[in-house]
């Protein structure tokens, strides 16, 4: 059985992930990490570079045994997943990039990483966790899936928000996209609030063997607003 490493964005965590666990288990081994700082592991110490997390995520993969596999990133986690196929790129069957984009820095997000900065520290983190969090669906703290997602966005403490702020302004991708020879899925809501199209446009573009899904009415967080539809564009691209 094919395994699927899932990796997660900024202030998110694994358990975000229980309905795609639940649709795939069948075809593949889904394997969800919380990075250091974020879900269950926010205890552990914050790394503040994407290149550090890209590592953290192979060590960890390598300690569990797993060689091969296809690779999926959310968000800040589609920083890190490019930074790991850089990394060992013969060990990845194939990528998948989720609403992310090759500059930490976005023109058009919902607000400056500096005013992210500067709100965390003003508000604290668990006020910083829902604020943020409700940007990720199109109907904000209405949305069904905003309360469990928001309370993993709350294990996240100050230290880690702030690292992971810092780690996604200092990082930029554009220069090494064209190198990427995996065969990738880019997957984007056209409402999404963090990362414009400008963004998708330029992943679709510049890696050579890039597919494009975009699900309408959707926001940040396509796999909770509309996770059947995204789970068979991920059953569809991995089992061609």
């Amino acid at each position: 059985m094919s395994t699927l490493v899932m990796v997660h964005g900024f202030m998110g965590g694994s358990a975000q992930w229980e309905d795609q666990r639940a649709a795939l288990s069948d075809a593949f081994d889904v394997v969800t990490v919380d990075l250091p700082g974020f879900g269950a592991n926010a205890h552990m110490p914050a790394i503040n570079s994407i290149g550090g997390f890209a590592d953290w995520v192979i060590a960890h993969l390598r300690a569990q045994g797993i060689e091969r596999y296809h690779l999926l990133g959310h968000s800040m986690g589609g920083m890190i997943v490019q930074d790991m196929v850089r990394k060992e790129a013969d060990r990845i069957d194939s990528l998948i990039l989720y609403a992310t984009g090759a500059v930490g820095v976005l023109p058009g997000r919902f607000e400056t990483i500096a005013q992210s900065t500067a709100r965390a520290l003003a508000d604290g983190p668990a006020a910083t966790a829902r604020r943020i969090a409700a940007t990720w669906f199109l109907e904000n703290e209405q949305a069904t899936g905003f309360a469990p997602c928001a309370e993993i966005a709350e294990q996240a403490g100050i230290e880690a928000i702030l690292a992971g702020l810092d780690a996604m302004e200092a990082w930029s991708g554009t220069d090494a996209l064209s190198d990427i020879a995996a065969e990738t899925l880019v997957i984007w809501g056209d409402r999404d609030r963090t990362y414009a199209w400008a963004q998708t446009y330029m992943l679709w573009t510049a890696i050579r063997q890039a597919s494009l899904a975009v699900v309408p009415g959707c926001a940040h967080a396509v796999h909770l607003e509309k996770s059947d539809m995204f789970n068979a564009i991920l059953r569809d691209f991995l089992t061609r």
